[in-house]
């Protein structure tokens, strides 16, 4: 019944506009008719621009977070995993609930806006009944009401409320792996459906809906900034991107005026990966430690000498993230089953007739051929060559502004399979290039490729085909 009319307020209100997404979480908690207004930067410290590197400059390795590579889990390993990717919020409620207060800006929120935001439901979690009647449009999705249900149901991905003993009140909330990481299949409704783990979710706007917070100032202190500019910066981000290195530098905004953040990328596929950023940070149990512990704001412990670097990380530095303990730790001994998990997760296949077959054929041969992309992204290990080696910014003919952001001053070649699955947002880390054409064509016209438009073509659909 997903084409039923009563479910077009969903459909309207799951527009990928920016603008729009923040305007309507601005009514839903107050906002000021400020957020119209062209962007500025943060008043932080600037750092003046880092000299380059040669490309034989071996940078640091990044601290061991985790187990050795390689370890075949086991099935109950992989099963713990899950569980703690998709409900397990290692105690940061204490920051999102207890600090923020972000809880009172979600008890506001109806479905419409919820979804309208890119958070998503989770069908399985639905009583049958519920299902029924939200299939036949008997379910008020304009009362926030209905969302504390939701909640109460654990039906929202990656979200956990917390609620008082007689279950009225929401008294706080957590956030878990899943939010970002996760969507469905819109199997019910376009944002209710069956879980897609691994996926990234672009229409998350993560940015307005922290900013909905009533307090802000856990982020505002530490970048000796003022609440109003945080929020202006996270309401900056748009749909699928987040700032993983705003609480390191302090860096909000590009120089060209855009937006500092980056896309959302997806956790599937990563088995063979063994660094898992664009700019090569590190392992994912890295990874997994360094988002628990300093995004999620997670009770666990995360150590990087890395960060311990005043004219690289000064906001990081100064605030003693380059070694964050806490005790009891409940980040760290999850790590092994949580890389189990997410290295369990294969990238997916393009649904049928979403690509050109013939052209496909053609294209594989031009991308091991004439175009050389196999060069670096190497189809037996996942099309990457981030095993064993980084690349400068030259090297790909982009600017430094991320690369510069990480300890590694390069970038990763981007494993290439299940594109498909998140073309919203544009390409790169930073979706700097709206198509896969536009990539073609940067790398045509960077490497002298001289692929003729037919050509290029075919290689876009070889690249839908992964």
């Amino acid at each position: 019944m997903g084409n039923s009319s009563s479910w077009n307020p969903v459909r309207r209100f799951r527009t990928r506009v920016a603008l729009g997404l923040v305007l309507m979480f601005g009514v839903a908690v107050g906002a000021s008719s400020s957020w119209g207004q062209s962007p500025w930067r943060i008043p932080l410290r600037r750092n003046p621009p880092a000299p380059r590197r040669s490309p034989r400059w071996n940078p640091p390795p990044p601290p061991r977070h985790g187990p050795p590579a390689r370890v075949d889990p086991t099935r109950a390993l992989v099963n713990d995993g899950r569980r703690i990717f998709r409900y397990d919020t290692f105690g940061d409620e204490a920051f999102w609930g207890d600090a923020l207060r972000l809880h009172e800006a979600v008890s506001t929120l109806s479905p419409v806006a919820a979804l309208g935001l890119g958070l998503k439901v989770d069908v399985e979690a639905l009583p049958p009944r519920l299902r029924s009647r939200l299939r036949y449009g008997q379910v008020d999705l304009g009362d926030p009401a209905v969302t504390l249900s939701l909640l109460k149901l654990d039906a929202v991905v990656g979200v956990k409320g917390f609620f008082s003993p007689s279950g009225r009140e929401l008294r706080s909330i957590g956030i878990r792996c899943a939010l970002c990481h996760s969507t469905v299949d819109d199997s019910l409704a376009p944002g209710v459906g069956r879980r897609l783990d691994g996926w990234a979710n672009r229409d998350l706007n993560v940015g307005a809906v922290i900013a909905a917070a009533p307090d802000v100032s856990p982020f505002a202190n530490p970048l000796g900034a003022s609440q109003d500019a945080v929020r202006q910066v996270l309401r900056s981000w748009g749909p699928g991107r987040f700032d993983p290195y705003l609480a390191l530098d302090g860096k909000a905004f590009r120089p060209d005026g855009k937006s500092g953040s980056v896309l959302i990328p997806p956790a599937f596929g990563l088995a063979k990966v063994d660094l898992t950023t664009a700019t090569g940070w590190g392992s994912i149990s890295y990874w997994n430690s360094f988002v628990a512990v300093l995004e999620m704001h997670a009770q666990g412990s995360f150590a990087d000498p890395r960060i311990n670097d005043p004219a690289r990380f000064p906001i990081g530095a100064a605030n003693g993230f380059f070694n964050v303990t806490h005790s009891p730790d409940l980040v760290t001994p999850k790590l092994p089953a949580l890389r189990a998990y997410q290295h369990s997760l294969s990238a997916p296949r393009p649904p049928v007739r979403s690509f050109d077959m013939r052209q496909a054929n053609r294209g594989r041969a031009l991308f091991m051929g004439k175009a050389n992309c196999a060069s670096c992204h190497t189809p037996s290990s996942s099309f990457t060559d981030a095993n064993r080696v980084l690349h400068t910014p030259q090297e790909i003919g982009i600017d430094d502004f991320q690369s510069e952001r990480s300890p590694t001053r390069r970038y990763r070649t981007t494993p290439l399979r299940g594109l498909w699955t998140h073309m919203d947002g544009g390409f790169y880390h930073d979706g700097r290039f709206k198509t896969l054409e536009d990539v073609v064509a940067h790398y045509n016209g960077r490497f002298s490729l001289g692929l003729t438009d037919w050509e290029a073509g075919d290689l876009v659909e070889y690249l839908k085909s992964l």
